[in-house]
């Protein structure tokens, strides 16, 4: 991960809840989070419904366009002030390009994000929402000091209030 970071220029500071990709963006970059939170979501008939979180230490990308160059289907908004360090697809592209050892980080990388993805579509066929809290929970403990509680819940498919009181119990 470390070879990626010192690939991106200098920090850059997002404000609060700014929308930084847009569907219908071809935003091919790659952001490395140092500090803050985002969130990943679609609109799902003008209702946000969030697909993912990214916060320090994490890389986030616009995977369908930065695969296809494509428009973006997805948006990507700070949940606080963050800085993130920018990498551009054009440079990455010339790292891969560098080494085996570099296109053996790209493919862990995305392997790990498809089990992800794979743990993330589990979650959602599970019907009960106390199932889908604990599997997260145990997953991702950190998400749960990293990103206010009613994102938590949407990402989960319930509302706060069911977030509210599974935590509790």
């Amino acid at each position: 991960m470390n070879e990626i970071i010192k690939l991106a220029g200098k920090p850059v500071v997002l404000p609060r809840n700014l929308i930084f990709c847009s569907a219908g963006d071809v935003n091919t970059n790659i952001y490395f989070i140092e500090s803050g939170s985002v969130k990943v979501f679609v609109l799902a008939e003008d209702k946000e419904q969030i697909v993912r979180f990214g916060y320090k230490g994490n890389l986030i990308v616009a995977l369908d366009a930065f695969l296809t160059g494509k428009p973006t289907e997805f948006y990507i908004q700070t949940l606080k002030k963050t800085t993130v360090r920018v990498v551009s697809k054009p440079v990455f592209q010339d790292f891969l390009d560098e080494s085996q050892t570099s296109k053996a980080l790209w493919t862990g990388i995305l392997e790990d994000l498809v089990l992800q993805q794979m743990d993330r579509e589990l979650d959602l066929l599970n019907n009960s929402p106390a199932e889908r809290y604990k599997r997260v929970l145990n997953r991702s403990p950190k998400l749960f000091q990293e990103i206010p509680h009613k994102h938590i819940a949407n990402y989960l498919r319930m509302t706060p209030e069911t977030l509210s009181r599974l935590k509790k119990s």
